[in-house]
């Protein structure tokens, strides 16, 4: 991850949104961050925790989905 070019969140899967938002905890946690790359950092990282979201809401449905398919088919 580079200072401030950031891949599209479109582009990410889950895992690798997550890594990148534990990277950002971590240095705003260890370094002293000029505000602007806070606010930036912090920005981002809001973006990426709602990434992550609506993709465990997404596999939620698609499991959802696989098991009312699967008891229909038993029934």
């Amino acid at each position: 991850m580079k200072e401030t070019q950031f891949t599209p969140l479109d582009e990410l899967n889950y895992e690798e949104a997550l890594q990148e938002l534990e990277e950002l905890v971590e240095r705003l946690e260890t370094s002293e961050t000029e505000l602007e790359h806070t606010l930036l950092y912090f920005e981002r990282g809001q973006a990426l925790a709602g990434h992550c979201l609506s993709l465990l809401d997404e596999a939620e449905l698609k499991v959802k989905k696989i098991v009312e398919d699967q008891e229909v088919d038993i029934s």
